[in-house]
């Protein structure tokens, strides 16, 4: 499958409305400890933005929801993965991407045969705790040689002038680059202008 090469991630339908009309074709819903009521509602409004800009909504964590409600991708965590009935999500057609910090982590995502796999952190990132230590650049083309022909995205502390798209990754995630931007709308423009050389063209 192909990705598009700029990858946002917000954690909310407030984030995904003002955004995704700008372009942005690829956007995974993170929201964490949160009521089922209040998730239904934050995935069902992201659902109807998205499919309005022809994005594509990714919904992280909880998969049986995203059945409830009808998506069709997910993104889990290794700890999340483990704990998911993966033949039900198969059963609902849902695509899958999981997250990937070492070695063994990716063993067990390839042996899940995911959708793309996430390697991070890159960088040191600010958005949470991480008991990993920044991966580094090199290591984006380690994971490229591993995965082989999956696509690969890469995660934290990515900003649109360090984006690894030239080291093999197929998508760039980024989050705070975004939102604690002052002028989100005009990062996410820089993003896409950014990321446009690694876009497929559109087919005419």
């Amino acid at each position: 499958m192909n990705l598009d090469p700029f990858y946002l991630i917000v954690d909310s339908a407030e984030w995904i409305e003002r955004l995704v009309p700008l372009g942005v074709k690829l956007v995974q819903l993170r929201i964490k400890d949160c009521p089922d009521s209040v998730l239904r509602e934050q995935i069902r409004r992201s659902k109807a933005a998205c499919a309005a800009a022809a994005c594509q909504l990714v919904v992280n964590d909880y998969w049986k929801l995203a059945i409830d409600e009808g998506c069709d991708f997910i993104h889990l965590g290794q700890e999340d993965l483990m704990a998911a009935d993966r033949n039900a999500i198969r059963r609902a057609g849902l695509k899958l991407g999981l997250s990937t910090h070492d070695i063994a982590e990716l063993e067990t995502a390839l042996a899940a045969e995911p959708d793309y796999v996430a390697l991070g952190p890159v960088w040191p990132t600010i958005l949470k705790q991480m008991k990993w230590a920044p991966q580094g650049i090199e290591r984006v083309a380690d994971w490229r040689r591993r995965v082989g022909a999956i696509p690969l995205v890469a995660i934290g502390g990515i900003t649109a002038e360090r984006a690894p798209l030239e080291k093999g990754a197929d998508g760039a995630a980024v989050v705070t680059d975004i939102t604690r931007n002052a002028d989100p709308e005009a990062r996410t423009r820089q993003w896409l202008a950014a990321t446009a050389p690694w876009r497929p063209a559109k087919e005419v």
